[in-house]
Formats: structure tokens, sequence, C-alpha cells
């Protein structure tokens, strides 16, 4: 109020400028706040003024001596079209005299100071890779295509000057990468509704939006920022997956390695190879046991199955075919050559195969063994969980450990199993035993069934 009556005696000169000065008028939940913070993200609602705040705080910051900032975006358009020249972007919150220049052909703001900001896109992730800055802005950091793998890549660059800093402005989504960032100590978070801002907002949108989504969930993360756990129409909801946690198995009556191969040699950025274990314990139930998934070339992810099949001592493999066909068995089979391996074939999407699944968990027929709740080793799968929904999968990239999953338990509980399985497998084990004791053993020799005792049989024309 006091503000306000102030403003009312300035002249026209007074009143243009102090427009820009926007420590005198910004709501306290706009400003920057104090301490030793790495990132700032503000988490809210559409219309809280996120986009105000993060133009003000990189002008600020060049005004503060900062030479070279990033400005990344969900698209290249994004970033030009809200971030530099929107209402509330960096040229409209600039004054004539320290206006700085987009030049759209370099992909840069250039100050009168000298001063750089670039243009990036996380849809490209790899040209913030080499780069260097001393201070960034993510914006919409939930709508980004590569959330995770942009934003580890704009942390490697932010290394210049003695204290580099990044603001983020996002409406919030149920990723991974949000709750990593909130529970992150090196970080500040402020959070806000669409409904403190009310007074620069046109109240006819504002009636609007209210009458349609508030009390919808829609509404809770859009309007009023809340970090939802669930996806709508989540298979697995986060009570579930919490209420599925035990510290241990019973004895087993079988255990299967599931493998969800994907395109990737390992050396690139292609989904990872979903690699799980799961046992039916003597009480009928299903055990989820390991989460061995990894990016590795095929020789490396079938070295990785093999070694949990013989660490769970395991019946079988189950691996999906489509990609490379009877190629899956063969890398199998080229680590262990008696490795029991049944390839299943993905003739459905993967989230009409997950939806009889997530019923055995609403029925409480599967556990997760999770020994120590501070080192959960199931937890990336379990994020992966829940982002399946029954229209399909919201997170991030291919959803393989929670395919891997799928094929485990569905082997362990769904699939039929053939005539005389149980009688074959015997057999190939009663096989593997006898080559063993073919030989005469040794204090060197590895131990039968190892990787170092498969190589050596291969070696030796076993």
């Amino acid at each position: 109020m006091k503000l306000a009556k102030e403003f009312k005696t300035y002249d026209a000169t007074q009143k243009a400028g102090f427009l820009y000065v926007w420590r005198s008028w910004a709501r306290d939940p706009q400003k920057p706040p104090p301490g030793d913070w790495r990132f700032w993200l503000i988490l809210a609602g559409r219309g809280f003024g996120k986009t105000r705040a993060g133009a003000e705080w990189v002008r600020a910051q060049v005004l503060a001596g900062r030479e070279r900032l990033a400005l990344i975006g969900p698209t290249a358009a994004d970033v030009r079209d809200v971030m530099i020249e929107g209402e509330s972007g960096i040229l409209a919150v600039s004054p004539l005299d320290d206006m700085p220049v987009y030049q759209a052909s370099r992909r840069r703001l250039r100050w009168p100071s000298g001063a750089l900001a670039f243009v990036y896109s996380a849809e490209e992730p790899e040209r913030l890779r080499g780069p260097q800055h001393d201070g960034a802005w993510a914006d919409e950091l939930a709508a980004w295509k590569k959330p995770q793998e942009a934003w580890d890549q704009l942390q490697f660059g932010l290394r210049l000057g003695p204290d580099p800093r990044c603001v983020i402005t996002t409406t919030p989504k149920p990723l991974p990468i949000l709750r990593q960032l909130i529970a992150d100590p090196a970080g500040i978070v402020t959070k806000g509704s669409t409904f403190e801002n009310r007074a620069h907002v046109p109240p006819a949108f504002l009636a609007q939006i209210v009458r349609r989504y508030e009390g919808t969930r829609l509404g809770r993360q859009e309007l009023h920022a809340e970090l939802l756990l669930d996806a709508q129409g989540a298979l697995w909801p986060y009570e579930t997956i919490l209420g599925c946690r035990v510290t241990g198995a019973p004895d087993l009556q079988r255990v299967v390695v599931a493998v969800d191969p994907s395109g990737s040699n390992g050396d690139d950025d292609g989904d990872l190879q979903g690699i799980v274990v799961a046992g039916l314990g003597v009480d009928g139930r299903g055990y989820v046991l390991a989460d061995q998934s990894c990016r590795l070339s095929p020789q490396g992810w079938g070295r990785r199955a093999i070694e949990a099949f013989d660490a769970f001592a395991a019946d079988r493999i189950v691996a999906e075919k489509n990609y490379g066909g009877e190629m899956v068995r063969f890398t199998l089979q080229a680590v262990r050559k008696t490795a029991p391996v049944v390839l299943v074939n993905a003739s459905r999407g993967k989230m009409l195969r997950a939806e009889p699944v997530s019923a055995l968990y609403e029925q409480g027929r599967v556990s997760h063994v999770v020994a120590d709740l501070t080192n959960n080793p199931l937890a990336e799968l379990e994020g992966e969980m829940r982002h399946a929904t029954s229209t399909g999968y919201v997170g991030e990239g291919s959803p393989n450990r929670l395919d891997a999953l799928v094929w485990a338990l569905t082997d362990l509980f769904l699939a039929e199993q053939s005539p005389g399985a149980a009688f074959l497998e015997l057999a190939r084990r009663d096989l593997a035993n006898d080559e063993t004791a073919s030989a005469p053993p040794s204090a060197a020799d590895p131990a039968p069934g190892s990787l170092e005792w498969s190589r050596r049989r291969e070696r030796d024309g076993g």
C-alpha cells in the first residue's frame, strides 16, 4: 500500500524506470532465496509468474557480472517464443539502455556489456556437451523430451566462475528427475499456486479454469503445483508398490531371469536392456528379487543375464525375441552354451501385456524383496511401474525394466508350462554336471556354472 502511494508521486520518467526495479514489486516467492545454493527450483502452477521470475533472474545475473549463460527450454521455439520474446521474457523485462540483442542465426542473446546467453533445446541434449556456463535458466523442465539426459549435460557444463547457479521454472509432473531435485540438498525449492498471482491474472481466465479444473487431478497438478506420485490411470499406484515390499523371500519353487533386449550396442544413447529376476515362493506368491538392467553391448548384457542366472540359481531365462529373433538366444548361449533360453514374442503392446500382471499386484500376490529401504535396489524399476498407465507409458524413455518384470511374472504365473518342462530342465542340469565331472578337479578349477567355468569349457571345445 505504501509502495502504491509512493508510485503515484513519481513523474513519467520515474514511473517508467520503476517498472524495471523488480525487487521492489515482485512477490517474495518470485525473489531469489538467500543462501549458498546450486539451483533454485520454482515449482508452481500456471500463471504463477514463473517465466517473469526466470527472466528477471537472468537479467540480474548479467548485471551482477555473469558472462555466459544457458537458456534451455522444451524446444528451441519455446526458448525463443517464451523465454526470450514472450510477454514476460528477457526482452520484455529489459530496459532500453540494457536491452540484449537476439541473434537468432547464432542462437544467442548479446547484452551491451558483452555477456552472452546461448539457446539450447532439451530435444538435443548433446548440444550441451562441451559448452561451459556460469549460469543457466531451465524452463518447463517437466515438459522436456529427455529431462534427465539434458539436465545431466547442463550440470557438466555449469562450471565457469566461482559460483555457477541455475534457476528452474516448471509446472510439476510425476517425473523421477523432479523428485530427485526436490530431495537434493544443493537446491532450494519454491512452491506456489496459480491463485497467488490472481492480481495479475485475468478474472475471466481464473473463473474458467476454476470451474473446469478445481478439485480435479489435473487441477491439483497444473493449478496448485502438487507433485502427484501416481500418473493418472496408473496400473501400479504408489500405495500398491509401498505395500508390496518385504525384507526377504521364502524358499522358492522356481526362479526366472527375464530379459528385454534393446537396439543399443552399449556405446550409444539407446534404451537399456531390461534384466529382472523373479521367483515363485513355496507359499504360492511371486517375489521380485533383483533388477540387473544395463546398457551394454550384446556380449555385456548376455554375460549380465547369465551372472544373474547363476547368482539366483534360476531355472531358465525368458527373453523377448522382437529385437533380433534367434540372435537373442545366440547371444545368451554364446556365454553359456547350455543356458535354458525361452523366447517369447511381444504380439501386444507393453501396457496391454502389463495389465494382467498389475492385477496380480492388486490381488496381493507379488512382493518386492527390499532388504534396506535406504538403498532400494528396485527403485528404478518401481519408478517405471508408477508411470505405466492403462493408456500408455508416461515416463521418460522406454520402460524396459518394467517389460522384463512383466515377462518374468507372466512366465511364473500366467504362461502355460509345456509338458515335460521340469524333466527337460533336470536333464539339462544333469548333462552339465556330467560334463563337469569328466574333468579331474583341481584347486585352481573355477566353480561349476561360473562365468570363468563357461569360458574354459568353450575354449576347450566343451
